[in-house]
């Protein structure tokens, strides 16, 4: 499967700037300059614009139709051996958020930081369920090598019940400020807590969600779609901190990444891949490779965990079977 079509042609006369913060199916809401939002078709068959995008288009009645995708600065997507899902585009960040009860899966946390290095979009690591006291410290400590890394992390508390009046406030006060000014993605598996985060920061969500799906006709919840929402829609100087809802997921394909170019997308394998003898080196079985060198160090403790360097292994053989 190849990389999602790029955006199209030129811009037809008469157009006007938007931006897409919804998407269903063939339709998408486009918000103006103005704040104003107006349901678009695209002229194909198939629609190509996802949620982030800046696009030209142009009124029809109380329409309007698409008439040119802006170039993307990136594009987040997945992909299996049957479909590509694409999930927003120009985005400043990808908030991966995960529970620390039921334990989440370092396969689903790995692929999904592949897949942000691979769009060069930086990812933040968020654990929630900070209030199960056991079940969380296992999970921080299973965490340790992606702090290790350098990944930016922080501790959550947020569940169904959780409110701006009830909420802890130094967590809030750090998620707020990681997110100011910046379009975040929101990515986790079905309940790690998105659409609790999503209620917090944006309290108004629930109804947004409804008139969406009105507006859409989709009659569905945006647990099924990507929706945009504006952290700041009621402040001076509004809709510059917008935080991005998406499906949950239980798989994260990574066809379209190339398994020889795996460990440049892994923090603690780039640094010692560039020691290698060789320069194919698939760093499982090598003479001279850097990466086991450092695996196997008694010199020092290794930077690159077991449990990841198993991961590497399985991604690397998944890979490179969906190639011939």
């Amino acid at each position: 499967m190849s990389k999602p079509a790029r955006p199209g042609a030129a811009a037809v006369s008469g157009t006007q700037p938007g931006l897409v913060v919804a998407s269903f199916g063939r339709h998408v809401l486009v918000e103006t300059d103005t704040g104003q939002r107006v349901i678009c078709h695209p002229r194909g068959k198939k629609n190509q614009a996802v949620v982030g995008d800046r696009v030209r288009w142009l009124p029809s009645q109380d329409e309007g139709t698409l008439e040119k995708i802006e170039e993307r600065s990136n594009l987040f997507y997945r992909q299996d051996e049957m479909r590509t899902k694409s999930f927003a585009a120009n985005l400043d960040q990808v908030l991966i958020l995960i529970a620390a009860e039921p334990e989440f899966s370092e396969s689903q946390l790995t692929r999904a930081l592949i897949a942000a290095e691979a769009e060069r979009i930086p990812p933040l690591i968020a654990l929630n369920k900070s209030d199960l006291t056991e079940p969380f410290g296992r999970a921080w400590t299973k965490l340790a090598p992606y702090r290790t890394m350098g990944y930016k992390m922080l501790a959550l508390a947020i569940s169904p019940k959780t409110t701006p009046t009830n909420a802890n406030d130094a967590q809030a006060a750090e998620l707020l400020d990681l997110l100011r000014g910046k379009k975040t993605l929101v990515l986790g598996p079905s309940g790690a807590g998105k659409s609790s985060l999503t209620n917090l920061l944006v309290p108004q969500a629930r109804v947004l969600t409804a008139e969406i799906s009105q507006a859409l006709n989709s009659g569905k919840h945006t647990t099924t779609s990507t929706t945009l929402y504006w952290v700041d829609a009621d402040k001076e100087g509004a809709r510059t901190t917008a935080l991005i809802d998406s499906p949950g997921f239980q798989e994260f394909g990574l066809n379209h990444i190339e398994p020889m170019q795996l460990a440049n997308y892994m923090p603690d394998f780039r640094a010692y891949a560039q020691n290698c003898k060789f320069y194919n080196c698939t760093h499982l079985h090598e003479p001279g490779c850097g990466v086991i060198s450092e695996l196997k160090s008694t010199a020092h403790a290794s930077s690159i965990s077991a449990s990841r360097y198993r991961l590497y292994g399985e991604l690397f053989a998944e890979l490179s079977q969906t190639r011939y």
